[in-house]
């Protein structure tokens, strides 16, 4: 089809470079020229608009400094056994 839809390009020639009968060639340029002239359904929507997102409270801690050396920061949501195992395994007691 697109050497037929080609400019300049005649239905006969085509028709004989591919061996098919010059009325095929004339029905599928109606049809492919039909399909091109069709119109396509617009539906026209709004965006939403987008909450901002509110930037995160700062996560509440607990800081240590062990011996002067080192500074150990524990979130207040960490389970009592698991900061007391850090706390220790660090060597404070």
């Amino acid at each position: 089809m697109a050497a037929a839809l080609a400019p300049g390009a005649t239905v006969a020639a085509v028709a004989r470079q591919y061996d098919v009968a010059t009325s095929l060639i004339y029905k599928w340029r109606r049809t492919v020229r039909a399909r091109e002239t069709g119109f396509a359904e617009v539906v026209v929507v709004r965006d939403e608009p987008v909450a901002a997102s509110v930037p995160a409270a700062p996560q509440a801690v607990i800081e240590l400094e062990i011996a002067g050396k080192v500074r150990l920061r524990i979130p207040l949501t960490t389970p009592p056994t698991l900061a007391a195992a850090m706390v220790k395994a660090l060597g404070a007691s």
